[in-house]
């Protein structure tokens, strides 16, 4: 079913999906604006949920829905005049019809008025009184249904709306960028035999999917697989849906096609990371060399997968620095993007460096119990706070729906038994009452179990992926300067002070203009300053460049 799917949204070869109510059940299908309803189900709910697989975020087209119904029968009679009546509705609503239509039957299901009209539809006091249950329902109870959904149930306090506001923010700060992103795909995709044209800005096609990433989709994933080919793809959120082509699929980490490239490309290359590198800091004007480490952190919980092993909820790479008297620094999320190769004559220079005691095993042992010191409970705090706040909201939603769903039939459950006990014959017998009352109760446990196991979430050790020693650039300066030595700065101390006065500066200005500025750490890369509008509430991000007098370049690394 998620391959028909995907096939329908991204092969444009693929223009007519045909399908039963699976379709009508939490799958995007806006790609189609026209509807066709070929058989129409007797509960209102079903045709509300067909319609909105097509008219949903995204949609750039005017949606059309049309609902075949068998003229001159009496259930015929029922569907042309609810949607007689429902279009009227519809002018006069401005078409949100379909957003309650699965709710306007309270007193009389939909299901009840077609039984009604083809048992006793020639009768005229029936027939009126089904126009009349009709026009109630869809009158006033459509009415009454969009006005209630139009106020929010759950109102939030202004602190937590600013508090979800900032983590969206602080989010989007450090969150990996779509260029690197999609410098990364290009380059493995191709390097695997893929096949990708860009077609429009930031938005490409995909021609060809090798084999041997939809295979390895096919062992490591665990829901939409992997095509063939994509008629649009793209890395950048705002260029999914742009007027006149199709929708794009959006490639990010999560996605199928993207997994399981970077899972193969893992597998063909890891032994490059294991083996490290040796990286150049032009930042540094220090003389001793640091090893810098990559360390996989990864957070579980209790739920178990197909292949036997708990659910991975998290993974995070963090990095970590070793200086050669053996002290640990977390060094912020991507600092390798700041350094550069070494040239040919760098590296026969630093040779001997290459082999220093301090880089044994040891240097790795250090890496690991820092990380599990403070990276890997931060981490954990982070994933735990985000996790309880998801899975409480969900129990108390389970609870109370499945709990009334419960009481319902249990009652029901109760009053069929003492109808049968007086001689009645009702047509739902008690006994499937209790039993759909039994079968809600063990969904209801099955579901809280399941809840359970996800707030059971513990930290995996850490594990060391990858290295490279980041020899600074000052100690390059020590000796004669060859080709391509970049030239450093007589005096680091004034250029230090020269910063300083340049930070000091900014927090100042920052606060005269009535805002809250917060200076980060040394190792917090892409900006010195956070500063929080006592306004509006909304953050800003300010890198701060301070240069003396006469200098003339101002030098912005890639972080």
């Amino acid at each position: 079913r998620r391959k028909t799917q995907e096939l329908f949204t991204q092969d444009r070869d693929v223009s007519v999906l045909v399908a039963t109510d699976a379709a009508g059940e939490g799958i995007n299908l806006q790609r189609a604006n026209l509807l066709v309803n070929y058989d129409l189900p007797w509960n209102p709910n079903r045709i509300e949920q067909r319609f909105g697989r097509i008219h949903r975020i995204g949609q750039t087209e005017v949606c059309h829905m049309w609902n075949l119904v068998a003229d001159k029968t009496r259930e015929g009679e029922v569907f042309l005049k609810l949607f007689d009546k429902l279009e009227r509705m519809r002018e006069s609503l401005g078409g949100q019809v379909y957003d309650v239509l699965g709710q306007v039957f309270t007193d009389k299901p939909l299901r009840d008025l077609i039984i009604e009209a083809v048992r006793y539809g020639e009768e005229p006091e029936v027939r009126a009184r089904l126009d009349q249950v009709i026009d109630a329902s869809v009158g006033n109870t459509m009415n009454e249904l969009i006005h209630e959904r139009a106020l929010a149930s759950d109102v939030l306090s202004d602190a937590e709306v600013e508090r979800i506001r900032e983590e969206m923010e602080l989010a989007e700060a450090r969150r990996l960028q779509p260029h690197f992103i999609r410098s990364f795909f290009l380059e493995a995709f191709g390097r695997l035999g893929g096949r990708i044209v860009e077609r429009e800005p930031g938005r490409y096609e995909i021609k060809h999917v090798p084999a041997d990433i939809r295979a390895r989709d096919r062992v490591i994933g665990s829901g939409v697989p992997v095509l063939q080919r994509y008629e649009r793809v793209t890395f950048e959120k705002g260029r999914v849906h742009v007027d006149g082509h199709a929708p794009a699929q959006f490639l990010c980490p999560g996605h199928p096609l993207l997994d399981a490239t970077v899972d193969l490309t893992m597998e063909r290359y890891r032994t490059l990371l294991k083996e490290g590198a040796v990286l150049v800091d032009d930042l540094d004007e220090g003389t001793e060399p640091r090893l810098l480490l990559f360390l996989e952190s990864s957070i579980q919980d209790g739920r178990i997968t197909a292949a036997g092993t708990p659910t991975l909820v998290s993974r995070r790479l963090q990095f970590v620095e070793i200086a050669s008297d053996g002290g640990a620094t977390d060094v912020g999320y991507a600092p390798y993007l700041d350094y550069r190769a070494t040239t040919a004559e760098e590296s026969q220079r630093i040779a001997p460096e290459l082999d220093a005691d301090w880089l044994g095993d040891g240097a790795e042992q250090l890496g690991v119990s820092h990380a599990v010191e403070r990276i890997v409970p931060e981490h954990f705090r982070e994933v735990q706070r985000r996790t309880t706040d998801r899975v409480e909201r969900t129990r108390h939603a389970v609870e109370e729906r499945l709990t009334h769903e419960i009481n319902y039939w249990d009652h029901r459950a109760e009053e069929l038994k003492a109808q049968e006990l007086a001689g009645k014959k009702p047509k739902l017998n008690s006994g499937k009452a209790r039993q759909r009352a039994d079968e809600l109760q063990s969904r209801l446990r099955q579901r809280l179990l399941e809840l359970d196991r996800e707030m059971r979430l513990s930290p995996l050790q850490p594990v060391v992926v990858g290295g490279a020693i980041v020899i600074p650039v000052g100690m390059l300066a020590q000796e004669p300067e060859g080709d391509g030595v970049p030239p450093v700065s007589a005096n680091a101390e004034l250029r230090r002070a020269v910063e300083r006065v340049a930070v000091d500066a900014v927090l100042a200005a920052e606060r005269a203009l009535g805002r809250e500025p917060e200076e980060m750490p040394p190792n917090n890369k892409g900006y010195d300053i956070r500063s929080r509008d006592g306004v509006r509430g909304r953050l800003q991000f300010i890198e701060v460049k301070g240069r003396v007098e006469d200098a003339d370049v101002v030098t912005l690394t890639k972080n």
